[in-house]
């Protein structure tokens, strides 16, 4: 069995990605200092995909609101991304990185690479401003993730961070009430 990578540091990675109409350079660098999504997904020009990133797309300034930056990774090059970005009018309304990794060396690095294929599975990762991996998501090819439940479990994650001592109970939303895990909790819940 493999260990969890929660709790672990982003290993690092170099890696171009189609930006804002611009191919950029971006690395595990970036990823310090503030919240990310690194959104692994199996090909460009394909079916669940553009729908999950266009869910994505249109969470992205709330994402962006709260202090998260979001990557998209998928096995294409750069320049497929771009091709995809300017040929889709659901992949043309994304403002977030999309990262080339044709050599599979980041999807490798967290874990979901679908090795007989070459092509990534649906993962999620949150990682805190340290580099480090706070959510993980992985889902089955022919099942779609939702950026709403992604952007709440973002915020809880946020507010843990920033609340030691304090914990997010099951369908937790901001500014609802959180538990202080103790004695005294113990099987009043």
């Amino acid at each position: 069995m493999s260990q969890s990578l929660i709790n672990t540091e982003v290993k690092p990675f170099k890696a171009t990605a189609f930006h804002n109409g611009a191919f950029i350079d971006v690395s595990d660098a970036d990823l310090k200092g503030k919240w990310s999504v690194i959104f692994f997904y199996p090909a460009d020009f394909t079916f669940v995909c553009p729908t999950e990133l266009g869910d994505l797309a249109d969470y992205y300034g709330q994402m962006q609101e709260i202090g998260v930056e979001v990557y998209a990774v998928s096995t294409d090059t750069h320049f497929t991304h771009k091709a995809w970005h300017d040929s889709s009018e659901t992949i043309g309304k994304i403002n977030y990185p999309m990262i080339g990794d044709p050599t599979g060396a980041i999807t490798r690095n967290f874990g979901v690479m679908i090795e007989e294929v070459g092509l990534a599975e649906r993962g999620t990762f949150v990682i805190d401003p340290e580099g480090k991996i706070q959510i993980i998501e992985i889902n089955a090819g022919g099942i779609g993730r939702d950026a709403s439940e992604l952007l709440r479990k973002i915020k809880a994650a946020q507010y843990v961070a920033a609340h030691p001592g304090e914990v997010c109970p099951a369908k937790w939303k901001e500014g609802e009430a959180t538990l202080a895990p103790s004695l005294d909790l113990v099987g009043k819940i």
